[in-house]
């Protein structure tokens, strides 16, 4: 008996001792830290374009659309070069700035007006870094240190701003179809026969669940809808941040039952005594 359990106990630590030596041989792979982004109006004007190849490779979520041929057009190796051919009343970087913090100014044939504002997610030196890399692509970078010098002044002007405008904490003082407007919702999804077609249309969200709703527009690349497939990951997952919890919970509410006041109602009847 005992010589039946010495060799199921040396089969163990054999098993153990080869699994040891293999897991040490296989090279070990370690989660890398996020960059740090470091900006100064010292900088030259190819530190600045690395630092752009950066913003739009990563934080800017830029190949998300642009560079799939579908969604958005390529900008690698001639955004420096057909920026100057857009607007005759605008210099390259003007043009590319203007094409980041407002997109639907100028629509290129062929493709759907589905970029937001990129200022409410990146901050002004992060802006200008991505315009020197997208004018090396094929161009001259003219982005100068007055440029960077002025976004930080803004950026620290921002900073230092307090916020005097509370947000709404009444669900029935806050609009939803203000908050589809403002979120520029309807670049993409379409209502009431206005908007885009890029996601599915809101009205198909009455009568679903609230919880699949709010996954909708936090984590929106967790389920794609059929038919929407070629676009998936053009919807960034932020808008759960850029709104109050007060205000997201009046949008789903919204859009699961399409009317107005869905939340305030329940509320204001709860206040009455009924």
């Amino acid at each position: 008996m005992w010589k039946a359990n010495f060799k199921i106990l040396m089969t163990v630590v054999m098993t153990l001792g080869v699994f040891t030596v293999v897991s040490n041989i296989i090279p070990q792979v370690r989660s890398a830290v996020p960059e740090l982004i470091v900006i100064n109006a010292d900088m030259t004007p190819v530190e600045l374009a690395a630092i752009g190849e950066n913003v739009y490779l990563g934080v800017g979520g830029c190949t998300a659309c642009h560079g799939l041929g579908t969604r958005a057009p390529d900008l690698l190796g001639v955004a420096g070069t057909v920026c100057t051919t857009r607007d005759p009343e605008l210099t390259c970087k003007e043009y590319l700035y203007e094409s980041l913090v407002d997109p639907l100014a100028m629509i290129v044939e062929g493709f759907q007006p589905i970029m937001l504002d990129q200022s409410r997610t990146l901050g002004q030196p992060e802006l200008w870094t991505l315009v020197a890399y997208l004018e090396s692509q094929g161009g001259e970078i003219t982005v100068t240190a007055d440029d960077i010098s002025g976004a930080l002044a803004a950026a620290e002007a921002a900073e230092a701003v307090t916020v005097t405008e509370a947000v709404p904490m009444n669900p029935g003082d806050i609009d939803p179809l203000n908050l589809i407007a403002v979120n520029g919702c309807l670049a993409c999804h379409a209502m009431d026969g206005e908007g885009g077609e890029v996601g599915p249309p809101l009205g198909d969200l009455i009568g679903q669940d609230l919880a699949f709703i709010r996954e909708g527009i936090v984590n929106p690349n967790a389920s794609i809808a059929e038919g929407f497939e070629a676009f998936a990951g053009t919807m960034p997952p932020i808008f759960g941040d850029m709104m109050s919890p007060v205000e997201l919970d009046v949008l789903i509410e919204f859009l699961a039952t399409g009317a107005v006041g869905a939340v305030s109602g329940e509320e204001e009847s709860n206040d009455d005594g009924n």
